[in-house]
């Protein structure tokens, strides 16, 4: 049995930006209510990367709210619209990946998005199962169906074209290939950020044209990064990732910046927004609410043990100036030492703690790496290799070096 539409209503409409349209959500509230039938929630996720962050969660923490509420959720893996690369909030075509790098990425968001859905009661697609099937044919009568003037009229596009800036013809298909998944798993109401609001219309269209009744478009808030400044992503490191340890998702909540708490608040927790209005009015000094704030990340993810043993961590490594209780040992092997020493570069990689030498090198020269509390500036540095010296990159990444027998 559904709740009534009011309290539906309550539970949908938190988070949310763009709903096109709310009285045609409200009708498909209430003729489900009454047919005692489940709509059908569509979200789409394409596996462009292995890992998926809090700010990518959003719109999955909203489907898991409509499954909450008795509706059917469905999870389009975009296994064909990956390779094309979706155009939404960049000034460049983006470079296609390979299909077997997007089937590689698959597997772990699905494992990452059954930390927030219930997928034994989710309808999981690849969109190549239609895709796989059409012919060169069929895509041409999909295109058929868009004109280049509504193409433009998506301002990604027009602000490419306007500062000539290429856009190649493949980017024009990537809406249509999200409006068409829209027909093939007959979608009620489709979930998105703000930047996927043009591919979400665009399915209603779709819809109409096929003569189904379209789809309600969602949107959630694209997140700013713990950075403050841009959206969150892993390439800008500004990110909180749904599978990091409850200390590095404590450590990283830490540092968000105190006007973004409220925003994080909403859409990173599951506190109502009663406790929410509570506990940023109740505290006094900020740092006591951030605290709350990490808490609740830490918790959403892992549980209310876990939160509470990562704020204690971050006290006695922060406010007490004492290790953290656990840090990894990372061997090195005398191979990579010259005269018993290594580059410091190539120690922070082999840590783990940079994919790459440049990056580790700017780490370096932004002061925050430190061997035995000594900061290292120089990213040049050759450094004598002992067992049992402690590496520190950043405010929260350790490692204890052992050398390797």
């Amino acid at each position: 049995m559904f709740k009534d539409v009011d309290e539906q209503l309550e539970v949908i409409l938190r988070g949310t930006v763009d709903i096109v349209t709310k009285e045609e959500l409200i009708k498909k509230l209430k003729r489900s209510y009454e047919e005692n039938k489940p709509l059908r929630i569509k979200l789409g996720l394409d596996p462009t990367a292995p890992d998926i962050h809090i700010g990518n969660a959003i719109p999955i923490h909203k489907l898991r709210s409509f499954q909450s509420l008795g509706h059917t959720a469905i999870l389009i893996i975009g296994d064909y619209t990956a390779t094309v690369g979706d155009p939404s909030g960049v000034n460049k075509t983006r470079p296609m990946i390979t299909y077997e790098k997007v089937l590689e990425n698959a597997t772990t968001y699905l494992s990452q998005a059954g930390k927030i859905l219930d997928l034994k009661k989710t309808e999981v697609v690849y969109n190549s199962e239609w895709f796989k099937k059409m012919t060169f044919h069929d895509v041409i009568q999909l295109a058929a169906k868009m004109t280049v003037a509504r193409m433009m009229e998506r301002d990604d596009f027009t602000k490419r074209y306007s500062a000539g800036i290429p856009i190649s013809v493949h980017e024009f298909i990537y809406p249509l290939m999200q409006g068409y998944d829209s027909i093939m798993v007959k979608s009620d109401v489709e979930l998105g950020g703000t930047d996927q609001l043009f591919s979400l219309l665009v399915g209603r269209d779709l819809q109409r044209d096929a003569g189904v009744e379209p789809q309600v478009a969602l949107t959630t808030p694209l997140l700013e990064g713990i950075d403050g400044n841009k959206k969150m992503s892993k390439s800008l490191g500004n990110y909180i990732g749904v599978t990091e340890t409850p200390t590095e998702m404590f450590g990283k909540a830490m540092s968000i910046p105190d006007n973004l708490m409220h925003k994080y608040f909403e859409l990173a927790t599951d506190l109502s927004i009663k406790e929410i209005n509570h506990l940023l009015n109740v505290h006094i000094h900020p740092r006591a609410s951030k605290v709350s704030l990490a808490k609740a990340i830490v918790q959403r993810y892992h549980d209310k043990k876990d939160a509470e043993a990562a704020s204690a961590e971050f006290d006695r490594i922060f406010k007490e100036h004492e290790l953290p209780d656990k840090i990894p040992d990372v061997e090195i092997s005398g191979e990579e030492l010259t005269d018993g020493k290594i580059w410091v570069v190539r120690l922070i990689v082999l840590c783990g703690f940079s994919a790459t030498n440049g990056e580790a090198r700017r780490l370096v020269q932004q002061g925050g790496v430190s061997v035995n509390n000594d900061s290292v500036n120089d990213p040049t540095l050759n450094i004598e290799i002992k067992t049992g010296m402690i590496l520190k990159v950043g405010k929260r990444r350790f490692a204890r070096i052992v050398m390797k027998k």
